[in-house]
């Protein structure tokens, strides 16, 4: 039986010349680019981000993820001697501790990567006061292990670890990173994400500043955004694909902002698609938009209605990943696809560190 085209994975693919995807971000944080999809006027229009605001309905209400990028691959040796890297996954927030003798130990999950793969049993040593115990091994790389570390482990993983930068960025991570690869609300108590949530990082505090002069509101979530972000989907029918779970916050106030919005008729527009998974993740998970704490593994694909955004600020995403399958159950796959072809044709760079899109 034929597979429908919106249910396709090759439907989602487009050609992207390798040079299209942004090695650097901007100079200045917004002064990247912007495509404004206006759907109901059937419009595309190229601006610069700092437009931003000319183009936000004037009562919307904007919803922007707060999660903190951790630097969570670090580098360490096996007895052997061999070189082993590990790439936290548990969101640290999520650790819970055990205190014996000064020692604390914790379980969690994470990407090992060795030369020759570890066996369950393994000891990696980060530093004197910092290793792990490799305990089983999972799908992909993933191992569950069991971390131990004298002190605060934030600051061990701040002092020793390295930004994960996505695959497609083709180089090592720099002092430049540490800021640029967040956002500038991002929340120090909400670390632990292993990717940023990128939509964010075009704004800086000045255009925060003129935004609430502006009378549009802002509120936060946090979604700790993990490494499947980045996983393909495999299945060639979509409607087979098994999403990821994440973690999400929905703070009260936040819920309350949402709820008086629609109770407005004013539109929810969402930060990224870290922050549209969470509000829709969040009444699939409780039923209804309320305060929220816990997991979703929410797919979104055409066919999905959407119950709390009526738009999306969002960068320009892979050929047949989860998140460009996502945007194209909000405006339509073809839509996107267009609006696509037009960032490559005038110039636009793509990604984490590229430019953004804006579809109303």
């Amino acid at each position: 039986m034929e597979i429908p085209e919106d249910y396709r994975l090759s439907s989602y693919d487009y050609d992207l010349p390798e040079d299209r995807i942004a090695q650097e971000p901007a100079e200045k944080r917004d002064g990247s680019r912007l495509l404004v999809l206006d759907r109901k006027a059937g419009t595309r229009t190229p601006v610069p981000f700092a437009d931003l605001l000319d183009h936000l309905p004037d009562n919307c209400l904007l919803v922007a993820n707060n999660s903190r990028v951790i630097p969570a691959r670090v580098f360490g040796t096996k007895p052997t001697g061999g070189q082993v890297e590990f790439l936290l996954l548990t969101p640290l927030p999520l650790i819970e501790p055990a205190e014996k003798g000064g020692w604390f130990s914790a379980r969690a999950e994470g990407l090992l990567r060795a030369s020759k793969g570890p066996k369950p049993g393994t000891t990696v040593s980060f530093a004197d006061d910092f290793s792990l115990i490799a305990l089983e091994p999972g799908e992909f790389g993933r191992w569950k292990v069991e971390l131990r570390w004298r002190g605060d482990l934030k600051t061990l993983f701040d002092t020793l670890g390295h930004l994960p930068l996505p695959p497609y960025i083709k180089r090592p991570d720099g002092a430049a990173d540490r800021e640029r690869y967040q956002t500038t609300y991002s929340d120090k108590s909400k670390t632990g994400s292993v990717a940023a949530p990128t939509a964010g990082l075009h704004f800086t505090p000045e255009l925060r500043k003129r935004i609430a002069d502006k009378g549009i509101e802002w509120a936060e979530v946090t979604l700790y955004v993990g490494y499947g972000t980045f996983s393909p989907v495999r299945c060639p029918d979509i409607r087979d694909h098994r999403m990821h779970a994440e973690y999400i916050e929905v703070p009260v106030h936040t819920a309350e902002a949402v709820l008086r919005a629609k109770a407005e008729g004013r539109p929810v527009i969402a930060v990224g698609t870290t922050s549209a998974r969470t509000l829709e993740g969040m009444v699939r998970e409780a039923g209804e938009i309320r305060e929220f704490r816990g997991e979703t593994d929410i797919f979104i694909s055409p066919g999905y209605t959407f119950k709390v955004i009526d738009g999306i600020l969002t960068n320009f995403h892979l050929p047949e990943s989860s998140l460009i399958i996502m945007i194209s159950a909000l405006a339509g796959r073809n839509t996107i696809l267009d609006a696509y072809a037009l960032a490559l044709e005038q110039g636009f760079r793509f990604f984490s560190y590229g430019d953004a899109m804006l579809i109303l």
